[in-house]
């Protein structure tokens, strides 16, 4: 199985691209300073501050949590999960193409068998990249622009769910879609629920991953309607613009 991602020993592995070239990071976890550790493995030092910028919004660093706990913290039902989890981040994305496959693959599948379709995808369509196995990783993960003009009947999706990744990725590909911030959450929600295959409980998910839209809210996810009643949304009116991070609280605490 071809590996873009790794972790092992507490260290989170990746392959990046560097304007066309491969690269690697190595993330770990330093307690007593607090912080995130970056070792970086590039072809060149050019794009080195998008690449920590990229990897700040990759762990959600420049969210202010104090801000955030003490604004949920208000509504008695949050209260606990947040007490209980301080400090709660949403995970972002290096690469916004590539979880916004990965959330299309996971449609109405188990965890294991999205990321068995994923590998396979990679195995296909991905670049090799030499030079990496010492660190557990073999492949890039394949470009829109790739992704859209592929024959993806042998990976083993339905075919709704072929058009939708090709749509996906045509219009990734093209700009008609823009996996960024700026963009606007109404704006990214509108043009991904505009593609086939792509709903609001998708759409939302990307614009709070890979966009880091800090008010994306899920609505229809089941585990949130399970707890918070049929309109998830009436309730977390009170919990704007940190609605993404209390759907992370709760579905933490499932």
């Amino acid at each position: 199985m071809p590996i873009r991602v790794s972790a092992d020993a507490g260290v989170y592995r990746r392959i990046v691209d560097i304007d066309g070239a491969p690269g690697v990071i190595e993330v770990w976890d330093v307690p007593r300073e607090q912080a995130l550790r970056l070792r970086a493995h590039l072809p060149a030092i050019d794009h080195l501050v998008h690449l920590v910028a990229g990897v700040r919004r990759l762990f959600d660093l420049d969210a202010d949590p104090k801000a955030i706990d003490r604004d949920l913290s208000r509504d008695p039902r949050l209260k606990p999960l947040v007490r209980a989890c301080r400090g709660m981040r949403v995970p972002g994305a290096l690469d916004p193409f590539e979880l916004g496959v990965r959330a299309i693959l996971g449609q109405q599948v188990s965890v294991a068998r999205a990321t068995v379709l994923a590998g396979t995808l990679v195995a296909q369509l991905g670049r090799p990249v030499g030079g990496v196995a010492p660190l557990g990783l073999t492949h890039e993960f394949p470009k829109a622009s790739v992704v859209a003009g592929a024959d993806l009947s042998a990976i083993g999706l339905t075919t709704a769910r072929q058009r939708a990744l090709c749509t996906f990725a045509a219009a990734v590909a093209s700009g008609d879609v823009t996996l960024d911030r700026g963009v606007g959450l109404d704006e990214t929600v509108h043009a991904l629920c505009a593609l086939p295959g792509i709903g609001p409980w998708t759409a939302h998910y990307l614009a709070m991953r890979a966009c880091g839209e800090r008010d994306a809210f899920p609505a229809s996810d089941l585990a949130l309607r399970k707890v918070l009643g049929p309109d998830p949304t009436v309730r977390a009116e009170a919990w704007r613009p940190w609605r993404a991070y209390a759907a992370m609280h709760l579905w933490a605490s499932h």
